[in-house]
């Protein structure tokens, strides 16, 4: 059976059957799980204060502790020194190694995503040899050079110049890197640089040991993930042997892509058990915190915190997965077909890119908020450096902006699934072009039958995708290819199809493996209905802005019709039950 295409949910209906979920861990994995999280209990939770107090060292041991229980192999092959793990797994490791603390997170992404994966995906046999088994195990760290003071979001307008010497035998590159998280402890670099006049950037691999003319500014001071190592990195007449080229010449910007391919996916796991920590936090605090002589866990305010907090981690957590599985199937068909692992890993990522880019953006965005109303829930004493939240709250906020920040990674979703059409490998206009015609339809009066769990709401997703496709599908048709200036448009395209992908991820995994009546049915209901509101405020918002006459009547009534409920759900009811629940259970 063909595996799912990255972007195909939007034209397809998908099976509860086809989604993978965090109910469905295999042993292993959660041996896997588990140990990370007992480590993470035991030995960086109770150094919060050392870690808030810059203690870089700190991070640097952490992180040797880390690669000595193999945490940081997980996704290098076996031949490499690592776990040989599938894709599944490493998202499992850096959701649990990432959830305590910013600054070690940070350190672990850096490392194990940007500053590993170009030379797993890219690397030859000899470089992959020489720098993957001390990567796997933590015997030396890496680092990604790629942001310049004028090169951020536009990667490839870097000024770092590289030049091959007269004997041919060295690279000799000059310029500078800025915000290079590691690169206090790091031995092992990869550094983006254009060879003489070239149209885009190459990639080179830099060993600390024995190089000259690399250098290092002071170590930032930042917001927050203060024991994240931040430095600026000069290259002056920097030697870089001819065979430490990494990939091909003028191939860098996309190596630099498909890291952060990686790196945007994996993102969304790091930010998820942060989100638990902080609700089991926020549980306890306002169970034991009494006001007029209850715990303010009683009140309704704080139980509505608490039920939209428990349900956007279990949407997370669903969104995430399920496309982790799909990345993984992905390369699993890829490798049976004949591919080597290297290329069908690359495949894989590459394919779902749009997903990744979905799951940065809503993840990184909910945890900020999660944190936010954690403050909330703690109220005065939430703002004091002695408790928990204060410090989740000015680390969460560095996730909305690496990887490419979320307005970056917004306009990127709607890009490439754009592209994808424009290339046919992904049919978006015959869908498109059957709503244009089923608007001009007489529409039916028909009452459905949604007796069957998760029934309406599936016909509800499903609706969704045409808003998606009806409002997509007429700005394309109106703006073509100057459809990359329209901004604003694009920002409204991409929150439809973010509360898409998120929504019907949770439908599926509480149709999958919960009853009608179960907390986690109430959850994804409680979310569907939230993404449906958003949903009418960003189409309508887009609609009255490039639509006029009878084709912005037209697509209003479109709009009404296809965000329409046959029974409502009781908001206040779905919601009392997810507080009533997690407050009686005090933990996620």
């Amino acid at each position: 059976m063909a595996t799912l295409k990255g972007g195909e949910f939007l034209i397809k209906e998908i099976p509860a059957n086809d989604i993978f979920t965090l109910e469905e861990l295999s042993e292993e994995q959660k041996m896997l799980r588990d140990s990370a999280k007992e480590f993470i209990d035991r030995e960086v939770i109770p150094q919060k204060e050392r870690f808030e107090k810059k203690d870089y060292a700190l991070t640097e041991e952490k992180m040797r502790q880390l690669g000595e229980m193999g945490l940081l192999g997980v996704a290098v092959p076996e031949e490499y020194g690592g776990l040989g793990m599938g894709f599944v797994n490493t998202m499992l490791a850096c959701d649990y190694c990432s959830g305590a603390n910013g600054s070690l997170a940070t350190a672990y992404g850096a490392h194990t995503g940007i500053g590993t994966l170009p030379i797993l995906l890219y690397g030859t046999e000899e470089q992959k040899k020489k720098y993957l088994p001390d990567l796997a195990t933590g015997t030396k760290f890496g680092a990604y050079c790629l942001t310049e003071p004028d090169a951020g979001s536009d990667a490839n307008s870097g000024k770092t110049r590289a030049k091959l010497s007269e004997d041919g035998k060295h690279y000799v590159i000059n310029g500078q890197k800025m915000w290079i998280s590691n690169a206090g402890f790091a031995e092992i670099f990869i550094v983006f640089a254009k060879i003489d006049d070239d149209k885009n950037i190459t990639g080179f691999i830099v060993e600390k040991e024995g190089t000259e003319g690399l250098t290092f500014g002071e170590e930032e001071h930042k917001l927050g993930i203060r024991s994240s190592s931040t430095r600026q990195v000069f290259f002056n007449d920097m030697k870089v042997p001819a065979e430490n080229l990494l990939g091909e010449r003028n191939n860098g910007f996309k190596i630099a892509l498909n890291a952060l391919n990686v790196g945007r996916i994996k993102l969304a796991a790091a930010n998820l058990d942060g989100q638990r920590r902080i609700l089991n936090h926020s549980l306890q605090y306002s169970n034991e915190r009494k006001q007029f002589g209850v715990s303010i866990s009683t009140f309704g305010a704080i139980r509505k915190k608490l039920a939209e907090m428990a349900t956007g981690i279990f949407v997370a957590e669903a969104g995430s997965y399920r496309a982790a599985k799909d990345v993984e199937d992905k390369i699993n068909e890829l490798v049976a077909g004949g591919m080597n692992h290297q290329q069908a890993e690359l495949k894989g990522v590459e394919e779902f890119a749009v997903e990744a880019s979905i799951l940065k953006v809503f993840v990184s965005d909910l945890t900020q908020h999660t944190a936010d109303e954690g403050i909330q829930v703690y109220g005065g004493m939430g703002f004091s450096e002695d408790m928990p939240m204060e410090a989740a709250w000015r680390d969460s906020r560095i996730a909305r902006i690496y990887e490419g920040t979320n307005e970056i990674n917004r306009l990127l979703a709607v890009g490439m699934l754009i592209k994808k059409a424009m290339k046919g490998e992904l049919d978006l206009l015959s869908p498109a072009m059957a709503i244009s015609k089923e608007l001009m339809g007489i529409p039916s009066f028909e009452v459905p039958d949604h007796s069957a769990f998760m029934s309406e709401e599936k016909a509800i997703i499903a609706n969704l995708k045409k808003v998606f496709l009806m409002v997509s599908g007429a700005a394309l048709q109106k703006y073509m290819m100057d459809i990359e200036k329209q901004q604003h448009l694009l920002l409204n395209a991409s929150e439809i199809l973010n509360q898409i992908y998120m929504a019907e991820s949770a439908i599926l995994r509480a149709e999958k493996h919960f009853s009608p009546e179960s907390v986690e049915a109430a959850m994804a209901q409680l979310n569907l209905y939230k993404a449906v509101e958003k949903i009418i405020t960003s189409a309508k918002e887009g609609i009255v802005s490039f639509a006029e006459g009878d084709e912005q009547r037209m697509m209003l009534s479109g709009l009404r019709r296809f965000t329409k409920y046959t029974n409502h759900p009781n908001v206040v009811a779905l919601t009392e039950k997810v507080a009533a629940h997690y407050i009686g259970k005090g933990a996620y």
